[in-house]
């Protein structure tokens, strides 16, 4: 019964989505206007955003955004505008993307709200903090978020000049290149690393800084990570646990650990946390080798011992084999007792 139930609501999802993107298409392929208008009825010029159909909704375990666009609203063909309407709950973060199609101008209907941004290469970075009432134009492809301060819900709103604005997120995207990639641009972490962290980030919108959350009571906990790039042969993770380069890079890094805790004070940057387990192995290390240099000192005295209990022994080096043999102390004890005798 249940099956059949979720099976029909499947199938009249599916047959909805295929009439909008038959009217799509027919939207596009109209010679005017006017015929455009002809293919639309009255209800089809209008959008709900707060019961957006199932496919204009982005959630995210910080809130979620609803858009208008051309895939979400036919009207919009040839309109060159969209619209998003962003719900952040207390701290909620619309992660860093970018729109490559649009310019966006986003309002702030209540709330305090960050809005940063980074336009290209050799920009500074431009921040921000919103009062209700207040906007900020977001040029089309720069990177920027924004982030819910405080500890209630707010609600913004964003136009884009075109009804197909796109988004691409950031984190998302980079993580979503070849590993080796990847871990070279971050300075050779290693595909293990690149791998680790991709699984990581969260899917928009989510849970904003740790000091938002401390402040508000929230615990982050485990939130959705559905929106990966999709791995294919070309951006596939490598099978090898790791490579040579990441291999030499953990090697120094131990190598810097053990130095600095040896430095003491000198070496203040790392933290005690790091240093600990260190100094725990060095001490270890300096203690086996001291029962070693012990050890090895008892058998030679015990050897000694043993080889003095032979009386008159002579020894001959291997270069003088054939000349007069060497005496042992114990020879001039001899000689020197006759003397005083």
């Amino acid at each position: 019964m249940l099956s059949s139930y979720i099976l029909s609501l499947a199938m009249g999802a599916a047959g909805a989505l295929a009439q909008t993107s038959d009217l799509i298409s027919n939207l596009k392929l109209a010679s005017s206007a006017v015929e455009r208008v002809s293919l639309l009825s009255d209800e089809q010029f209008t959008f709900d955003f707060f019961n957006p159909p199932t496919g204009a909704i982005v959630p995210g375990a910080g809130g979620h955004l609803a858009l208008a666009s051309v895939t979400t609203f036919p009207a919009l063909v040839a309109e060159h505008i969209a619209m998003v309407v962003g719900f952040l709950g207390p701290c909620g973060l619309n992660t860093p993307h970018t729109h490559p199609r649009a310019t966006e101008l986003l309002f702030l209907v209540n709330g305090s709200l960050t809005s940063g941004m980074v336009t290209e290469t050799g920009s500074r970075f431009i921040t921000d903090t919103l009062s209700p009432g207040q906007a900020m134009v977001l040029p089309m492809g720069s990177i920027h978020f924004q982030q819910n301060n405080g500890c209630e819900p707010l609600m913004f709103v964003s136009a884009l000049n075109n009804e197909d604005p796109g988004s691409n997120l950031v984190g998302q995207s980079f993580f979503g290149l070849p590993a080796d990639i990847v871990g070279a641009t971050l300075g050779d972490i290693g595909v293990e690393d690149v791998a680790s962290l991709a699984t990581m980030i969260p899917d928009d919108v989510a849970l904003g800084s740790s000091e938002c959350l401390q402040r508000c009571g929230i615990t982050r906990g485990t939130q959705p990570t559905a929106e990966q790039v999709p791995r294919t042969s070309g951006n596939s993770l490598p099978a090898a646990s790791a490579t040579a380069t990441h291999y030499s890079r953990k090697v120094q890094s131990t190598s810097a650990d053990v130095l600095g805790a040896v430095a003491g004070p000198a070496g203040a940057g790392s933290t005690k946390a790091a240093t600990q387990p260190v100094t725990i192995a060095l001490i270890v290390v300096v203690s086996v080798m001291g029962l070693g240099y012990l050890v090895l000192g008892g058998l030679f005295l015990m050897g000694r011992w043993r080889g003095g209990s032979g009386k008159g022994r002579s020894f001959v080096r291997p270069d003088m084999s054939g000349r007069t043999l060497v005496p042992t102390l114990e020879k001039y004890d001899v000689i020197e007792s006759r003397s005083r005798s």
